[in-house]
């Protein structure tokens, strides 16, 4: 993976996570939560890919620092 690809894997990742926080504050969340105890679909899809880009592009930088 190269080194522009990781960066742009740990920009999206924590742009995700922002939007994913904004989601599980808001109001719709609220109510889901109201009702089934837990935050929306959307707030939690957001977190979850946010994390797993932003973990995947850390490892792709931390790999292309070593030499082969």
């Amino acid at each position: 993976m190269t080194k522009a690809i990781s960066i742009a894997l740990i920009v999206g990742g924590i742009v995700l996570l922002y939007f994913g926080g904004q989601a599980f504050n808001s109001v719709s969340s609220d109510v889901a939560r109201v009702f089934t105890g837990s935050p929306s679909n959307k707030a939690i899809m957001l977190i979850v890919a946010g994390v797993v880009a932003t973990i995947a592009g850390l490892t792709g930088v931390a790999l292309s620092g070593r030499k082969r």
